[in-house]
């Protein structure tokens, strides 16, 4: 095959896929492969339904110590959010609002409990950072009550 072939096989190949990937079927993969990492961490912290594990309260007092928020109140914060915007943002609904709560939740944790992990926490930015940029997509309760 000549180099002028294997360039036009290449235009139709990337053709095809840019046109059989939607930006909607992207914004799904977002919305659902960044709450699923939330919520498994949010899952973690309890058990039951909502009731925090003592260990919980043991790791926001000690390794994700912050500073000028008590470590009880941080842990309900915490727990709560990753539960509840993760949920949102698989619906697709209110999802700039759930994506904007989980990237400062990023941010909080990159800045003041693992700074050394950044290259997780720019993945998971950039993420969310599409779905604030974009919305939910076609396939959202956003887009079916107009929200977005």
């Amino acid at each position: 095959m000549t180099e002028q072939g294997v360039h036009s096989l290449w235009n139709r190949l990337w053709s095809r896929l840019q046109t059989g990937v939607s930006d909607s079927v992207l914004l799904l993969v977002a919305r659902v492969g960044i709450a699923a990492v939330f919520f498994l961490s949010g899952r973690t912290k309890v058990t039951g339904f909502m009731t925090l594990k003592p260990s919980t309260y043991e790791l926001f007092r000690t390794e994700y110590a912050l500073p000028l928020i008590p470590y009880n109140i941080a842990a309900h914060l915490a727990t709560f959010a990753e539960h509840t915007f993760p949920v949102l943002l698989v619906l697709g609904l209110f999802s700039r609002f759930a994506a904007a709560g989980l990237l400062f939740m990023t941010l909080v944790i990159e800045i003041f409990v693992y700074p050394d992990a950044w290259p997780t926490h720019l993945i998971w930015g950039g993420l969310l950072l599409l779905i604030i940029a974009r919305g939910a997509g076609r396939w959202s309760l956003d887009r079916v009550l107009k929200l977005a």
